[in-house]
């Protein structure tokens, strides 16, 4: 992989804001607390063989019916990965949310994210600040729009060299101004996130390194599009309501972003701690596929426990995603059509499995709309 370039500094960043878009909008600014809370949660990050910038999971979106039936509301979500855990904490509304990834790219995508939303008062603005595309005139008339008029609207306005230096612009000072500190590289990296969005536009998939992509991987406008199994659109841009909570949870800064390992020794622990301090209860973990690994490595005993010492509600619920071609015998849950499954089951009794197949076949929410 070749080295990204360097982005601009600040100051160059604002020089080009001047002249792109007349005087920039006021500063972005995080609570100073935001930047103490994300370096005393994480742990140094580790290695995964994928530039996940978006999910590999077409079935995400089946997680929804479950998650409504069992009430969950509020308290505390935890998540891995990139922006599939925003349409999940759209249908949970939870006061806090902390997102947990080995790898630190995910955090810096995540800071990348956080400015998209402080950009974006709107869905169809925010589409057009990640996707480097001239926002559309009177943007507030696109707030009742389906997400597919949004997509088809990225999809039919290509971006032009003005909006993108406007974008990469906005979003540099935005970033500064969440005062988590960064280097060059890390500064780089999101740099290449933020260009790699305006470059494929929906047409981004999910990337490995050193393994081909395998044909199931989705587009991001097919995820944008994607329906949950009782046909509804619901994803965390399908509607205005669920964009503005979003908006709003990270503009108080309880989104954390989070450098740790499942299985290690101090981020999920501090986690824990943090929530016992505020009075706070877990009320979802999504690991994705984590868990696979996780056996594979013989560490899953260790992630147990650190889910056990969490203080979560009775109710509490770990989102899974099942790939089917890691799991040779199927699942009573699978989809015909889909590569994934996703699975929701209650948080409890974790120590008490032993195997990956008997954790993914242990009692369900179900999966049915």
């Amino acid at each position: 992989m070749s080295r990204p370039r360097r982005p601009l500094g600040p100051a160059a960043g604002l020089l080009l804001l001047a002249a792109c878009a007349g005087s920039p909008p006021d500063p972005v600014r995080a609570h100073p607390g935001f930047a103490t809370l994300v370096a005393s949660l994480s742990e140094p990050g580790g290695y995964f063989d994928t530039d996940n910038l978006i999910s590999n999971e077409a079935s995400y979106l089946h997680a929804v019916g479950p998650l409504e039936r069992q009430g969950l509301r509020g308290g505390a979500y935890l998540g891995v990965g990139p922006d599939q855990n925003f349409s999940y904490m759209a249908k949970i509304r939870p006061g806090v949310a902390f997102l947990l990834d080995i790898r630190r790219d995910n955090l810096l995508q995540h800071l990348l994210f956080k400015a998209l939303f402080a950009l974006g008062p709107t869905r169809v603005e925010y589409l057009a600040m990640l996707f480097g595309r001239p926002p559309p005139p009177a943007p507030a008339a696109w707030t009742a729009r389906d997400v597919a008029e949004l997509v088809a609207w990225v999809d039919r306005t290509p971006p032009d060299s003005a909006s993108r230096a406007r974008a990469r612009g906005l979003v540099d000072s935005a970033v500064l101004g969440f005062g988590v500190p960064l280097s060059d590289d890390d500064r780089a990296t999101i740099a290449r996130f933020h260009e790699t969005f305006i470059r494929d536009g929906l047409d981004l998939k999910f990337e490995t390194f050193g393994r081909a992509p395998a044909r199931y991987y989705p587009t991001y406008r097919t995820l944008l599009v994607e329906r949950d199994l009782a046909g509804r659109q619901a994803s965390y841009l399908a509607r205005e309501a669920d964009y503005a909570f979003l908006r709003d949870l990270q503009a108080r800064d309880r989104v954390i972003p989070v450098v740790g390992d499942f299985a290690g020794s101090h981020a999920l622990r501090a986690i824990g701690d943090y929530l016992r301090a505020q009075g706070e209860q877990v009320s979802a973990f999504y690991t994705s596929n984590v868990e696979f690994y996780l056996f594979r490595e013989g560490t899953f005993a260790r992630f147990a426990e650190n889910v056990a010492q969490l203080p979560r509600s009775p109710r509490a619920v770990i989102i899974r995603s099942l790939f089917l071609s890691s799991f040779s015998s199927g699942h009573p849950q699978a989809v015909l059509g889909y590569a994934s499954v996703q699975l929701v089951q209650p948080m409890e009794g974790l120590t008490q499995v032993g195997s990956y197949r008997e954790l993914v076949m242990r009692g369900s929410l179900g999966s049915l709309p």
